[in-house]
């Protein structure tokens, strides 16, 4: 066995059998060591453009209204015009589209979440690719480290898809609530209460995607700060162009 001190931090290492594969154990100080204040600033603007991109989105201004925001108004038209429509096969199809669209996303995020725990919880071949890359034996924790920010996102996106399709259910409920005579007066409230809930779940919905956006930017610290810079600023340019400079907005806003 092996004992390195570097700073206050400890480290005490073994070769491990059978391939005689360095392992070592160190505490949170000699972690911590082993990442750059240039990795602090990335996975921070990695976090804040995630957060920030989000916000401008959901709260766009007025006169300058995201895609997302367009769209809950369509959604809101689309629930007045439910109303009237018979029969309501077609409202039916379209729902039941959105809960697979959720179902589908949602179950891609969960194997890619256990892909990830796989990756992690096999420190062989993390430490066998390590050592390829690097002579430092501590670079296994690195790749954890950076592997477990990629399954945070995609933890964060499969409950957003999660919980879209949940609201998605719970408008289909409502929709097939609403009287089928236009004149009552329980079926303009009942609607405009599923557009409502119809539009909680495409936020929720966008909001895993967007995650989802931001899990493939954060590979980009496999590479080292400066590529996870770069793969946030452009992952935020193609969300950011998606939503207030794309054709399919100017395809929106015509009358």
């Amino acid at each position: 066995a092996l004992t390195a001190s570097r700073g206050r931090g400890r480290r005490e290492c073994a070769f491990a059998n059978p391939h005689r594969v360095l392992v070592c154990r160190m505490d949170l100080k000699a972690h911590l060591d082993l990442f750059s204040a240039a990795d602090a600033v990335a996975v921070a603007l990695l976090f804040l453009g995630w957060g920030l991109i989000g916000h401008l989105i959901d709260h766009a201004s007025p006169r300058r209204p995201s895609v997302t925001v367009l769209m809950m108004e369509y959604r809101r038209e689309w629930m007045r015009q439910f109303v009237t429509r018979q029969p309501r096969i077609f409202d039916a199809t379209v729902i039941d589209s959105l809960r697979q669209s959720t179902t589908f996303f949602a179950s891609a995020c969960m194997i890619a979440i256990g892909g990830g725990l796989a990756l992690i919880g096999n420190s062989e071949r993390l430490l066998g690719v390590a050592n390829d890359l690097t002579f430092n034996p501590g670079t296994v924790v690195v790749l954890e480290v950076k592997i477990l920010v990629v399954l945070v996102f995609l933890a964060n996106a499969f409950l957003k898809f999660l919980w879209a399709n949940r609201l998605f259910g719970y408008c289909a409920i409502l929709m097939a609530a609403v009287p089928n005579d236009p004149d009552d007066p329980a079926a303009h409230p009942r609607a405009q209460q599923a557009a409502e809930i119809n539009i909680a779940a495409a936020r929720n919905f966008n909001r895993g995607l967007r995650a989802v956006y931001f899990a493939l930017g954060g590979l980009g610290w496999l590479l080292g700060p400066l590529p996870l810079g770069l793969t946030t600023l452009a992952t935020v340019a193609v969300l950011w162009r998606r939503e207030f400079h794309s054709q399919s907005r100017e395809v929106i806003l015509r009358r």
